[in-house]
């Protein structure tokens, strides 16, 4: 699949089956994230590669977490979280691994790590696979980090599900990109300020 056609089909799909990518797709798709911007070559993302019986410990994981969080959840709420990890037979999460540094400000390395999330979905679409991102709660979870050997000051950009694509991506519209850019051409004069764009409507 060409490269722009990749970036401008592919989609979240609502379900994945086996096979999922594996052996050398993954190293394809790893390589494709490493090759996100990084600003000062921090190189902050980390990537957790979860397959196999690994899912079933990753949503005991979840499943205790939510537990820490929500003491009351009902044991379906707490089967549903636990196998949420089974969606998909691979499971990435990203990470950003933030450090200090005089140039190079913790939300540049931050997007790092989610431009090469976005990488390993185009990627992963590229090769005939499917992806979809989620967060929710668990990401920002200091248990969850901890199980997984992350710091607390780590952020989980996101879980990435990979797989054979079983039921895809609803037939969306797209917004036009007239309804999003703006051509600018430098500031606008005070007369005619009430004209200029304002991206918060």
């Amino acid at each position: 699949m060409e490269a722009l056609e990749a970036l401008t089909t592919r989609a979240s799909p609502l379900a994945l089956v086996e096979p999922g990518p594996a052996g050398a797709a993954i190293e394809v798709m790893l390589c494709a994230a490493a090759r996100a911007p990084d600003h000062g070559r921090l190189h902050p993302w980390r990537f957790i590669v979860i397959s196999g019986n690994a899912r079933h410990a990753l949503g005991d994981v979840l499943a205790a977490g939510l537990h820490r969080r929500e003491p009351d959840a009902s044991p379906a709420v707490l089967d549903k979280e636990r196998a949420k990890p089974l969606r998909a037979p691979l499971v990435v999460i990203v990470v950003a691994r933030v450090r200090e540094h005089k140039n190079v400000p913790a939300i540049e390395q931050v997007v790092s790590a989610g431009a090469a999330a976005q990488n390993i979905l185009v990627a992963a679409h590229a090769l005939g696979y499917g992806g979809f991102w989620r967060t929710g709660a668990a990401a920002y979870d200091s248990g969850i980090k901890e199980a997984l050997g992350l710091r607390t000051q780590d952020a989980i950009v996101g879980f990435l599900y990979l797989g054979t694509v079983a039921v895809p991506a609803p037939s969306l519209p797209r917004s036009a990109p007239a309804e999003f850019v703006v051509y600018w051409t430098g500031p606008a004069p005070v007369s005619q300020a009430k004209t200029t764009p304002n991206f918060s409507e």
